[in-house]
């Protein structure tokens, strides 16, 4: 994508069903599980660079030995800083301690971050300062073992006030007024409640209160817990947790917005946000690896019994498109079909663009998520001049030379890499004033391929803003004097913010947005803004459920066509020579590309949730108003 965004988490469990002794003698090492999650956080580190966080629980510790680790990293490389700083810890201990070197009972007591049950995080910071604080895993601190609670996840929550204030109704006082900490305090609320229950039965059946911990464990009934606590939970999740005597849990939201795939075998259990991730990490097949369902929760108890318990009703399945065409690993088997498809789906709005002008046209892709895309779009490309080639042939009647024969079949798709992403600019740029001349050089081309009577179409997966591509990529490709550039989008255009996990939470950075509202200028409409404005208004005190988008109202006004046409006009810079067109995929295309998953509501403005409705009616006042607070 060439407009960066903050976007997702990536989460990774596992817990090990056998005796730490059994992974030493049958791999070498009882670390077996911390090796696993380092490559499985690796793996998932496109879902999140700003910071990265673990943590381990130890099973069956006699009282005063330590059994929870954790430690959380905003480093330059989270991931590296963390392990780096675990295998330091580790190989203190055992330099220190040479007699554990293979007594594993002894490592187990005495070396940090070996245990059974192990979460990791991988973070993008959606809203809020990035300190180590604001990384995953959170932990809820507790004398009693099963009290303790340690949570990570990938999600938003649109209705945060409500859960805020919910909590403080309970008597609570978070200490945070955050999706994160109010959702832990939730849960934690309802596991106190349930632990103090337990323990009265037991006390009640003659129980000493040092028999009663490890039938508390025995008694804890995790999905009931979570049943409760997220019965008013307006979001997309997948969320991670771990109960400090072994209990662990990963519960997905019931319109399956954010992704959670698993495995299990006699030895593991392992969910984490990406499929390819477990596929190439335990070395399993494709059917291995199962999808968690929406509102699904799969729980592994201490004992090791592992079940997959509904917790809330699942919606309409909207399993978020977006995701799959930029954010997700292209390497799943699934999502790059998808994304090919979508490369293909685009062909025909391409070849209308250049004339079928294919001779004369050069194709290229923005790396590096838009290649897959690349490779459908060429497919159709050599799929067209085939049709063409062989429809030459035939009308020659057998009468061609064998030279013109030659000089039918020679022409193939012009294939060029033309745009080379040449540095990341947020590491470094700070100052405003001289933002624009460095973003103008964000991408380098090549020279000497494409002459001044070539068409030159690359592909993008996706255009946000558009900030990148105004500044940088369409200048960068006028230096080479093409005749037409031609940008294609693999997604939709990009009309509403989103609250679900991704960075967009408001509408004027939004380049269709902004497209729309000249196209309302231009045909002496603009009144319908302030229409607009006074609906969202009337709208602020109802329930989220009655609220409607009347931000639709907005687009509604002109077809996708002439919204794109504006787009081209505003993205372009006066001082380009070339002719430029920007085509966006359609609707209808991305739904045939991913048909299982609709999650669609950046395009158009569907949102899977009631809260949604409610975050763009505040995203439009807050336009309105000029006000810079985020919607949600």
């Amino acid at each position: 994508m060439s407009d960066a965004l903050k976007h997702e988490c990536g989460i990774a469990h596992i817990r090990l069903l056998k005796p730490l002794e059994y992974y030493k003698e049958k791999y070498g090492s009882a670390f077996y599980g911390v090796n696993k999650m380092y490559l499985m956080m690796e793996k998932q580190h496109n879902r999140g660079q700003d910071g990265a966080g673990f943590a381990s629980i130890k099973l069956d510790t006699k009282p005063g030995e330590r059994y929870i680790s954790r430690v959380r990293s905003i480093q330059q490389q989270p991931i590296q800083d963390i392990f780096g700083q675990i295998n330091n810890r580790i190989n203190q201990v055992l330099t220190e301690h040479p007699e554990y070197q293979d007594d594993v009972a002894l490592q187990k007591k005495h070396v940090p971050y070996i245990g059974e049950v192990l979460l990791g995080h991988v973070r993008y910071g959606t809203f809020g300062k990035n300190s180590v604080e604001s990384v995953h895993p959170f932990l809820r601190q507790n004398n009693w073992m099963h009290r303790n609670l340690i949570l990570a996840g990938n999600f938003n929550m649109t209705n945060v006030k409500e859960l805020f204030n919910n909590l403080v109704a309970l008597g609570q006082h978070p200490k945070e007024y955050t999706d994160t900490i109010t959702i832990m305090e939730k849960i934690g609320h309802f596991l106190d409640d349930a632990v103090s229950k337990i323990y009265k039965d037991l006390k009640k059946e003659g129980y000493s209160k040092h028999e009663c911990s490890p039938l508390i464990a025995e008694r804890l009934k995790v999905h009931k817990i979570l049943k409760r606590a997220a019965k008013n939970w307006d979001g997309g999740y997948a969320m991670a947790g771990l109960l400090g005597h072994g209990d662990s849990f990963v519960l997905r939201d019931p319109a399956g917005i954010r992704p959670a795939f698993y495995y299990k075998d006699d030895e593991v259990v392992v969910v984490a946000s990406e499929r390819p991730v477990i596929q190439t990490v335990f070395n399993v097949e494709f059917d291995d690896v199962k999808e968690l369902e929406p509102g699904h929760a799969i729980i592994t108890k201490k004992s090791g019994d592992v079940s997959i318990k509904q917790i809330l009703e699942p919606l309409e399945r909207k399993s978020c498109s977006f995701e799959r065409i930029y954010f997700s690993r292209g390497s799943d088997a699934e999502i790059y079909q998808e994304r090919k498809t979508l490369g293909k789906l685009l062909m025909p709005q391409v070849l209308k663009a250049i004339d079928n002008d294919t001779k004369n046209t050069v194709f290229s892709y923005i790396p590096n998520t838009a290649e897959t895309s690349f490779y459908g779009m060429i497919d159709t490309v050599e799929e067209h001049l085939n049709e063409r080639k062989t429809q030459d042939i035939l009308d020659g009647n057998g009468n061609l030379s064998k030279e013109q024969v030659i000089s039918i079949l020679e022409e193939t798709p012009r294939i060029e890499k033309i745009a080379i992403k040449d540095v990341k600019l947020r590491t470094f740029i700070t100052e405003d004033s001289s933002r624009d001349d460095l973003v103008a050089h964000v991408y380098d081309v090549t020279y000497g391929v494409i002459k001044p009577t070539d068409n030159l179409v690359i592909i993008d997966d996706s255009i946000v803003r558009g900030t990148t591509l105004k500044k940088s990529i369409i200048k960068m490709m006028d230096r080479l004097h093409p005749k037409k550039i031609i940008v294609v989008s693999s997604a939709p255009q990009i009309r509403y913010p989103d609250c679900y996990g991704i960075d967009m939470a408001n509408l004027e950075s939004l380049v269709a947005f902004n497209a729309a509202l000249e196209l309302l200028k231009d045909n002496n409409k603009y009144d319908l803004v302030e229409e607009v404005y006074k609906k969202c208004k009337s709208q602020v005190d109802l329930a989220d459920k009655d609220v409607k988008n009347y931000v639709k109202e907005i687009y509604d006004q002109f077809t996708p066509e002439q919204i794109s046409d504006k787009i081209s006009e505003l993205l372009t810079d006066k001082s380009v020579n070339a002719k430029v067109e920007i085509i966006f995929q359609s609707v209808e295309n991305l739904h045939k590309a991913c048909p299982k998953h609709l999650g669609d509501w950046y395009f158009t403005g569907n949102y899977p949730t009631n809260g949604g409705n409610r975050v763009v009616n505040r995203a439009f006042i807050n336009f309105y108003e000029g006000n810079k607070e985020r919607a949600y």
